[in-house]
């Protein structure tokens, strides 16, 4: 790796939950396979049977869906942070408010995926999800407001 100076490593800190996002996608894609292949071994289906869209949704118990779903929340909210992440390192702007925002993000995200791929309570994955978002949302709004005002 190239040598960086403490302003790049400063900007470099921006990838730890950038990294760390997507690792939780690749754990959630992996347990979500775990729990179909399992499902589909124990319950001695034909796969051949599942051809039709939304079939194995149909069947397939919460314990079996809720990963899938979970892997589709995946490739929603974080996409967002994935390009915001992407701009505020480009453009040099990656501070330690916008590392801890980005942190807060990624554990509330961990934690959203947690419950949503175990006991799933609702009310619970909401308030995971919506301080997430909040966290997003305000990375985005700083960085818009410092692009609008520069």
């Amino acid at each position: 790796m190239a040598r960086y100076d403490a302003h790049n490593h400063a900007q470099l800190a921006i990838f730890g939950p950038f990294f760390a996002t997507m690792l939780l996608t690749v754990v959630v894609w992996v347990y979500m396979y775990i729990r179909r292949i399992h499902f589909l071994l124990t319950t001695k289906l034909n796969p051949q049977s599942l051809v039709g869209y939304g079939e194995l949704q149909r069947i397939s118990p919460p314990a079996v869906n809720n990963p899938s779903d979970n892997l589709k929340n995946l490739f929603e909210i974080p996409v967002l942070f994935y390009a915001l992440t992407l701009y505020l390192f480009v453009t040099g702007q990656v501070d330690q408010t916008y590392v801890v925002a980005a942190w807060i993000f990624t554990v509330f995200r961990v934690l959203h995926s947690i419950m949503h791929c175990s006991i799933n309570i609702i009310i619970v994955r909401f308030y995971l999800y919506l301080f997430s978002c909040i966290s997003l949302f305000f990375m985005l709004f700083r960085a818009m407001l410092t692009y609008y005002l520069s």
